[in-house]
């Protein structure tokens, strides 16, 4: 497994937000963590790189155990991470954003990844533009193009459509497969939208209340365990 969670408790100050995660992922899969507001989603993802108050549990990446590991040191360990809201410094340039990213590199290279410019041609155009003036749309390709200059192995795509207009979110649904179908790279991804769920993932996990309820391959998503976990 690439990256693997065994018996994982993660908490915000004293309270227990995810309990007992016990969670492998393949290299080269796309993982969608899906689930209704507030049941750990996001929580499941800040504890695999760190960002929780504490947690209990073990946390490998590639086979290395990484549970007391600093939040920089398992970026540099090969996760990338895309927050919900994404994190996008607005008064630092497109350029200047993206370049962030490289400091988690291994080989110290702190050029803009081609990559980067190839997959988001409008933010190759506009790389001195202050970032606080692009759409939603496009700080969430420059949040991806960030993530994706720290060279990761595993990509953290937290509500990676939320907010954004339909356009810019089949691009950035075309992307994010791109990414794992032609890259390689190995997806977690939160996700209230079923449809984009199912056209991404190569599995899902359903959380509810902490805890994963329910899990397997993409195509075992049945409407049942929609209706039953997923619908409001």
């Amino acid at each position: 497994m690439l990256l693997s969670l065994e018996n994982v408790t993660s908490y915000y100050g004293k309270t227990p937000i995810l309990q007992g995660i016990d969670l492998g992922i393949e290299e080269g899969h796309c993982v969608a963590v899906l689930g209704r507001n507030g049941v750990g989603k996001s929580t499941l993802v800040r504890t695999i790189m760190g960002l929780t108050t504490r947690m209990t549990g073990k946390i490998s990446i590639a086979g290395e155990d990484a549970t007391h590991k600093e939040t920089h040191e398992r970026s540099s360990a090969g996760i990338g991470y895309i927050p919900q809201g994404r994190g996008i410094l607005p008064k630092f340039s497109v350029r200047e954003n993206i370049l962030l990213g490289t400091f988690a590199r291994h080989d110290q290279k702190r050029a803009i990844p081609d990559m980067c410019l190839e997959l988001f041609p409008y933010l190759a155009e506009n790389l001195d533009k202050r970032a606080g003036q692009l759409s939603g749309g496009q700080q969430q390709q420059l949040s991806i193009a960030r993530a994706l200059a720290t060279d990761p192995k595993i990509l953290l795509l937290d509500e990676p459509t939320e907010g954004i207009q339909p356009n810019i979110v089949q691009e950035i649904e075309a992307t994010i497969q791109r990414l794992n179908r032609e890259v390689g790279l190995t997806l977690v991804l939160t996700e209230q939208h079923i449809k984009i769920a199912r056209d991404l993932a190569h599995e899902f996990v359903i959380m509810d209340r902490g805890r994963i309820v329910a899990r397997g391959p993409i195509a075992e998503l049945t409407d049942e365990l929609v209706e039953k976990h997923l619908t409001i």
